[in-house]
């Protein structure tokens, strides 16, 4: 148990959050505009596969800036495939699950495809010689998108609660037809939030590919896009509440890394435990208060 209070587990557990944070952020923008994105999963993918490859193509020419136009490249991208997601539930009125799923699909499917065009390999792309750079003190040192996941906590808070904005936002994910006769063009609402649920979701994978690590790999995500949804259900979709979950699936992860190479605990167990946890969190949450219109298309 001593392993549970040092500063490198804190270090573990930091870094474990991160990406589920973001990710979880950016799926509470979408789903409480109304729109059901289970297409978390594929968007990190597209991130981080973006941001490695873009970053190892460039590192020649710009050095050191090549991991932050990787971190936007993925950013941007993660924000383009959210964008088919919402053409395809909000302009055409597809069902949210089968258009979030073919993404992920998708997702297993391009990568091997690019890493393939550009490597003559499958599973991984080339390390990058320059990942996002540390901040920190001792080892409580983080990539910039760890402490960019805290402030988005923050903002997601301001935005949701505070702005004009938000509250069209929480209008048009509980009654959209209320809102559109009020003048809130729940279309274009719902559009920016899902696009930004991409945005933050590659961010997300570009943590994960060079901030996290130095390439990308096709196992890289290892459903951390469920997790993230698990822990915006249980969340309640609010902000601090996604944030107190994702801290307890990264607890949950943290310990699959510090404890699944010791005779502790057995190792199959520890490395199962945050996706069982996810499963009980979703049958403990089965009665939480979703948007009330969230996945149903609107045809005003």
């Amino acid at each position: 148990m001593d392993q549970l209070f040092t500063i490198s587990f804190l270090a573990i557990l930091i870094r474990s959050t991160a990406p589920l944070l973001l990710t979880a952020l950016g799926g509470l923008y979408s789903e409480r505009s109304g729109v059901t994105n289970i297409a978390l999963e594929g968007l990190i993918i597209f991130g981080a596969l973006t941001g490695a490859v873009i970053t190892q193509q460039i590192e020649g020419q710009l050095g050191a800036a090549a991991p932050w136009v990787g971190w936007l490249a993925g950013a941007i991208v993660g924000g383009l495939i959210a964008w088919i997601h919402g053409i395809l539930s909000i302009k055409y009125r597809a069902d949210q699950i089968i258009s979030g799923t073919a993404i992920n699909l998708l997702a297993t499917g391009v990568p091997p495809v690019v890493l393939s065009a550009l490597y003559n390999v499958t599973t991984e792309s080339k390390n990058v010689a320059n990942p996002l750079p540390l901040w920190g003190i001792g080892e409580l040192r983080f990539t910039p998108p760890v402490y960019f996941a805290v402030l988005m906590v923050l903002v997601a808070w301001y935005v949701l609660y505070k702005t004009p904005y938000g509250l069209r936002l929480r209008a048009s994910g509980e009654h959209p037809a209320a809102a559109a006769s009020t003048g809130v063009n729940v279309k274009r609402i719902r559009y920016s939030a899902v696009i930004l649920s991409g945005v933050l979701a590659g961010t997300a994978g570009v943590f994960l590919s060079i901030g996290n690590s130095d390439a990308f790999t096709r196992s890289q995500s290892a459903g951390l896009g469920f997790i993230s949804l698990a822990a915006l259900i249980f969340g309640q979709w609010r902000p601090f509440g996604v944030l107190g979950a994702t801290l307890l699936f990264g607890f949950l992860r943290a310990l699959s890394i510090q404890f699944g190479n010791t005779d502790l605990i057995p190792p199959t167990f520890v490395e199962a435990l945050p996706y069982l946890i996810t499963i009980l969190a979703l049958i403990f949450t089965g009665k939480s208060k979703a948007p009330k219109a969230i996945g149903k298309p609107f045809e005003g």
